[in-house]
């Protein structure tokens, strides 16, 4: 298994704004080695907020094929310029994308 996190830095008070569109339902929900995905949210920043977006798959070839969609870049795509959504002001002042592999886990049993 992998994780692939987006660290993503947005102006202050955004990050609880778009955290949750990274988790409602979509075309990811039908790809295939796609196992889950969270958005964690950085506590104690003061200049900015910060999300971390992970992504679970079953390995690199179908974090591939995601980035690599129709879907994808559907859902990354930018407004139209001259459009009132292209003149606003991204939220979004930088990201960093990291690949993890999952090398050890230990869990509680419930």
């Amino acid at each position: 298994m992998i994780i692939v996190t987006n660290r993503i830095r947005v102006k202050k008070g955004m990050g609880a704004v778009m955290a949750p569109g990274f988790t409602a339902p979509g075309p990811l929900d039908t790809m295939e080695g796609f196992v889950k995905v969270e958005v964690l949210l950085t506590q104690n920043l003061t200049d900015h907020d910060e999300l971390s977006v992970n992504m679970y798959w079953e390995n690199l070839d179908n974090f591939t094929a995601w980035r690599n969609s129709d879907a994808f870049k559907a859902a990354h795509k930018r407004p139209e310029s001259g459009s009132g959504e292209a003149k606003k002001e991204s939220p979004i002042l930088g990201s960093e994308l990291t690949t993890y592999e999952v090398a050890s886990v230990k869990e509680i049993a419930k």
